[in-house]
């Protein structure tokens, strides 16, 4: 009972994963938001409103705070020097827009426990059949970061193992650079063809999952080029 209640809730993610790809395919430009944490600004006006003694010092704090915006997601010239059109994007900074085909309805904000400095998430859509979703989250310290890097490979790792003839995640394959590291894993459809890909990413306090679903390029490494593309902006 409780692998097909899994299965049904994965297949449900997988349906709204395409009816939000139709959506976004009307959107011609991204939409971008403020890049500041809210959160952090918050923290430091509640404890020097608690604490005026130490207002100078909650100020601070917050100004020390890792950023985290739009800019640190993938970008469109990312998409085009692997020759893929991107056609659409929305962009948030809540960290309500759900992981993965695999996480069901489970965001980044849930999964954080609402403890990040700052979310930023993004859902690209192309001319081709394939959407990506991004999804990123500011630590307050290193620790938390590779807690929530393994919480989030534990959730790809849990849809490695599926039911014949259902989509799976494939081996995981790790690219490391002077600016962190990321496991990327193929996505394979029931029938074991090649159907997209997973990626978590690391850099510093910063953590992100990226999921390219269809097949928007032939070209053989495109889910490690994304892997890369996104592990750069996430560091920069």
């Amino acid at each position: 009972m409780t692998e097909n209640k899994n299965v049904q809730q994965k297949s449900v993610r997988r349906n709204r994963v395409a009816a939000a790809a139709c959506f976004a395919a009307a959107l011609i430009t991204a939409g971008v938001f403020g890049t500041q944490s809210a959160t952090a600004a918050g923290a430091a006006h509640r404890t020097a409103a608690a604490h005026p003694g130490n207002a100078a010092h909650a100020v601070a704090v917050a100004a020390a705070a890792p950023r985290l915006g739009s800019a640190h997601l993938v970008q469109s010239e990312d998409y085009v020097q692997r020759g893929l059109n991107p056609v659409g994007a929305t962009v948030t900074l809540n960290g309500r827009q759900a992981l993965s085909a695999c996480s069901g309805e489970e965001t980044m904000r849930d999964l954080t426990k609402g403890a990040a400095t700052a979310y930023a998430s993004v859902n690209w859509t192309f001319d081709t059949d394939g959407l990506l979703t991004e999804s990123a989250a500011s630590a307050p310290t290193g620790a938390a970061a590779v807690t929530w890097e393994k919480q989030l490979v534990a959730l790809v790792q849990d849809c490695q193992d599926e039911p014949a003839g259902h989509w799976y995640y494939g081996t995981a394959h790790t690219l490391t650079t002077t600016g962190g590291t990321a496991r990327w894993y193929p996505a394979y459809s029931g029938d074991g063809t090649v159907n997209g890909g997973v990626a978590v990413l690391r850099s510093g306090n910063r953590v992100a999952i990226a999921e390219l679903s269809g097949q928007p390029t032939d070209a053989p490494n495109y889910v490690e080029g994304i892997a890369a593309a996104a592990l750069n902006r996430l560091s920069s």
